[in-house]
């Protein structure tokens, strides 16, 4: 018989369900996939929850606005200017998520032509919601393996 290590994924979105998963179905790892988009925390939580069973705090403004300057930096270093700019545009969501609001600053982002204007506008943000802590939504654990019909 071949030994081979068996991965889980499907909607991990939370550390919780991350460990739930891994109990469930014995699996020797775990792929996160969509829940990464706009939220790379989301794999120092997972690591952190299954070391301690704690949740971590969410990650700050300050830390969401500086991974999201790293990602338009890292953007137009590899794909240039305007198509750096133009793909990170679908993050801003992600990376501004629970921000009450934040509609007017999100618009200037998705139409800013260059890098500096970005960053200036993400210096307004950080201005405006100073102090502002984002809280954890509850998860709601759902097994979908009973919801679907194989």
């Amino acid at each position: 018989r071949i030994q081979m290590p068996i991965f889980g994924n499907g909607d991990i979105d939370s550390p919780q369900k991350a460990l739930q998963y891994k109990n469930k179905y014995d699996v020797d790892g775990i792929m996160v996939g969509r829940a990464a988009i706009g939220y790379p925390w989301i794999f120092r939580e997972i690591k952190h929850y299954l070391a301690t069973s704690e949740i971590l705090p969410a990650p700050t403004l300050q830390e969401r606005i500086e991974v999201c300057r790293t990602h338009l930096k890292k953007s137009v270093e590899w794909k240039g200017p305007i198509v750096g700019i133009n793909e990170m545009r679908r993050h801003y969501t992600n990376y501004l998520k629970g921000l009450p609001n934040i509609k007017e600053f999100r618009q200037k982002l998705v139409t800013l032509p260059s890098p500096d204007a970005v960053n200036e506008v993400l210096n307004d943000i950080g201005e405006y919601y100073k102090g502002y802590e984002f809280e954890r939504l509850p998860i709601q654990i759902v097994n979908y393996h009973e919801k679907c019909a194989l």
